[in-house]
């Protein structure tokens, strides 16, 4: 089986309440015209779950108050995963070109979290305005804007 070498472009800072990502020095020219998009995805390393135990976690017991008793773990957002790669959409609110920092409204990543890539948000490619869910997560949020209000730690069995 191929593997793949994956080299972060920066890490994921949380200082004082702020959230931004700090980028690598070589990779701050890749943020040219990055201004103008409001949302972007972050691909992001779950480190600190990263060992061969969580790896080989492909089945979880009722991850969520309302699911069923077992889930795969493509069905859900766990850290637990055979490639620990997480993907969060978040809201720029601000680029400094200079220091190469982009900074968020939110990310729910732990500071110092790798980050693998980041691309620009546009919804031609990244909204999709006819979905369906299962029914035990048919109450959430619709979409990112709804979901800091709504209380998640009602909907974790963690």
């Amino acid at each position: 089986m191929k593997t793949f070498n994956v080299k972060p472009v920066g890490h994921v800072k949380t200082n004082e309440g702020r959230f931004f990502i700090e980028l690598n020095s070589e990779y701050i020219p890749a943020i040219k015209q990055l201004d103008g998009f409001t949302h972007i995805n972050v691909l992001w390393w779950f480190h600190q779950l990263d060992s061969e135990e969580y790896r080989s976690i492909l089945e979880v017991e009722a991850p969520y108050k309302n699911s069923p008793k077992v889930m795969g773990i493509f069905a859900t957002r766990s850290p637990m995963r055979p490639n620990p790669i997480a993907l969060t959409a978040c809201q720029v609110t601000e680029i400094d070109t200079e220091k190469g920092r982009i900074y968020l409204a939110y990310i729910d990543a732990e500071d110092n979290s790798p980050v693998l890539d980041i691309k620009p948000y546009t919804p031609s490619l990244d909204l999709v305005s006819s979905f369906s869910s299962p029914d035990w997560c048919s109450h959430w949020p619709k979409c990112l804007e709804e979901s800091g209000e709504f209380n998640w730690e009602k909907e974790f069995n963690f």
